[in-house]
């Protein structure tokens, strides 16, 4: 397996939809004309203006903002798919932590609903992002693109036209 750089974005898109992982990452960039990410950019961009914003470290994990307390942030228009979001925070702190950067806290803000969720990790998340990042080294190898179940939530991603057809 060739060294491959995982993302936050991958790990996000992992826990939304293998699929969509698979083309974002196949070159089929549908995002950039999608609505619903121009909004989520918007409340980003006009978000927080005071703090240190998008911190890329080595091309593979991109912090929102950082807090003079060194608390990171990750900016998110609804909580639709928290789960992903979750795992893309503690897959930072994760990140950081091989870094040698550990004992830092991490929240989710919410900007247009006024609301912050803490995130931490744990033993067992550990191993669940060892995983994780293997299968996702695994899948952007792979020229099969991963099957998914349509759901309601399909209706509003970027990729929506690519699947249904």
């Amino acid at each position: 397996m060739r060294d491959i750089k995982i993302t936050g974005l991958m790990i996000y898109y992992y826990f939304v939809c293998k699929r969509k992982l698979w083309f974002s990452t196949n070159n089929l960039d549908m995002e950039s004309e999608n609505e619903n990410v121009a909004i989520g950019k918007f409340i980003d961009e006009n978000s927080y203006k005071r703090d240190r914003k998008h911190i890329l470290i080595n091309d593979e994990i991109n912090i929102d903002f950082i807090k003079s307390n060194g608390t990171i942030h990750e900016i998110k228009k609804s909580r639709k798919i928290e789960e992903a979001s979750i795992w893309q925070v503690k897959y930072y702190l994760y990140y950081l932590e091989k870094l040698g950067i550990s004992e830092i806290e991490a929240k989710i803000d919410y900007p247009l609903l006024k609301k912050v969720v803490e995130v931490e990790l744990n033993g067992d998340d550990r191993e669940k992002l060892k995983k994780v990042i293997g299968e996702i080294k695994m899948l952007l190898e792979s020229s099969v693109i991963p099957k998914e179940k349509m759901s309601e939530k399909c209706k509003k991603c970027a990729y929506y036209d690519i699947c249904i057809i």
